[in-house]
């Protein structure tokens, strides 16, 4: 059993995943708002059990790396994924400072990239298995990528630095993290992207207009779920035609992954979604429905 979080943390991200192996990832943080100590502590309990703890970064924003120092002091990051930079700031904050520490450290740094492998990120062993993730972009040798690497290098800009980061069970449930990415880069990487059925997919840059999933990728991507973060409501972008969950309105949100369906908790007592089945769950405060996983096989048509 599988546990995904999504913390509402304002106009940032902070997510986790507790895998059903002896794994857990936590992917991004913005832990300098005033519940940023109780998510810390949910991170040591939750991971309290796992072998294996590893950070991903998708890209050096200070919304997706902050308060990274209070994390690395209360619960010591020895794992750190991130795309290899040499990204400067004009204002250096101490969580930049700390991220670039990281980020520098060859004995905690892992750089990721488009089809890169690591014991137990998604090789397993009779020690532990697999983590299940698998790192879809960047590819390091495309030409927007290295443009956009050169803009984060001196300083310009980061969003279109992010990692596409997907996680996977043996079971068929999926999610996607776009980090930042912008429209306008994703349609220019289409082609050399290889994107598949996901269940639930993170819309890119908070869920606004700016960060807008091409076409040419919902229709590869077929979500079953598209959740919106906490983007101020005049920017968002809200995907007619889909199933979303809008953390500005849900809060915390919480997949519960068991066998083929996926239950899904808020921790705003008063939200609720029509459009998920209620299959009479407790596990945690707030369920709010729950969604069977489609798969590739499951939506083919019967011969």
């Amino acid at each position: 059993m599988t546990i995904i979080k999504s913390f509402a943390v304002g106009n940032g991200d902070t997510f986790y995943i507790k895998h059903n192996s002896d794994n857990f990832t936590i992917i991004d943080c913005d832990l300098n708002d005033e519940n940023a100590d109780t998510i810390i502590e949910e991170l040591k309990a939750e991971s309290a059990d796992k072998g294996i703890t590893r950070f991903v970064s998708t890209h050096p924003d200070d919304d997706h790396f902050g308060g990274i120092e209070r994390l690395d002091a209360e619960m010591p990051i020895r794992n750190f994924y991130v795309v290899k930079n040499k990204v400067i700031k004009d204002d250096e904050t101490t969580s930049f400072e700390h991220y670039c520490k990281l980020r520098d450290d060859t004995g905690k740094a892992f750089y990721i990239y488009k089809g890169c492998s690591r014991r137990w990120m998604n090789q397993g062993n009779d020690e532990r298995g697999s983590a299940g993730i698998k790192i879809l972009w960047p590819d390091t040798s495309n030409e927007h990528f290295k443009d956009a690497l050169a803009d984060g290098e001196a300083g310009i800009a980061y969003n279109n630095m992010s990692a596409l980061v997907r996680y996977a069970t043996a079971d068929g449930a999926s999610f996607l993290w776009l980090g930042d990415l912008e429209t306008d880069f994703m349609e220019k990487i289409t082609d050399n992207i290889d994107l598949t059925k996901t269940t639930v997919v993170f819309a890119a840059h908070h869920g606004r207009k700016s960060g807008k999933i091409p076409d040419t990728w919902l229709e590869k991507l077929d979500p079953q779920i598209i959740v919106i973060g906490e983007a101020p409501s005049r920017h968002l972008h809200y995907y007619t035609g889909y199933k979303v969950i809008t953390q500005n309105k849900a809060g915390d949100i919480t997949f519960d992954l068991e066998d083929d369906k996926v239950h899904i908790y808020s921790s705003n007592p008063n939200y609720s979604h029509k459009g998920l089945k209620d299959e009479q769950q407790n596990k945690y405060p707030g369920y709010v429905g729950s969604i069977t996983v489609e798969n590739e096989y499951t939506l083919e048509p019967a011969k």
